[in-house]
C-alpha cells in the first residue's frame, strides 16, 4: 500500500471484459516526505471517484481488486482505497 498522486486517467479501445465500466487512473508514487514523486506510474482501477491531481491511498492486493471487480481471472492488481483530504 501507498500514497500517491493522481496524474490523468486512463483509456483504453480493448481492455479485459472484467475491467468494462470501471474507472482506470495513472498514479505516482509518492516518497515520505508526501511531494517527490517515485518510480513509474501504475494503472489503478478507481470505484471512489479520485480526480487528477488529487493524493490516493492505494494498494496491490490482487485478490482485493479481483473481488472488486467481481472476476476471479481479472488482470486487475491495483486499486484506490482512499481519497485523502
Amino acid at each position: 500500500m501507498y500514497i500517491g498522486r493522481v496524474m490523468g486517467n486512463a483509456t483504453a479501445a480493448v481492455k479485459h471484459p472484467s475491467m468494462e465500466g470501471f474507472k482506470l487512473l495513472l498514479v505516482m508514487a509518492l516518497q515520505a516526505d508526501g511531494r517527490s514523486i517515485e518510480g513509474d506510474p501504475i494503472l489503478v482501477v478507481d470505484t471512489l471517484g479520485a480526480g487528477k491531481g488529487e493524493m490516493v491511498m492505494v494498494t496491490s492486493d490482487g485478490i482485493g481488486a479481483r473481488e472488486l471487480v467481481g472476476d476471479k481471472s481479472s488482470p486487475v492488481r491495483w486499486s484506490v482505497l482512499g481519497i485523502l483530504d
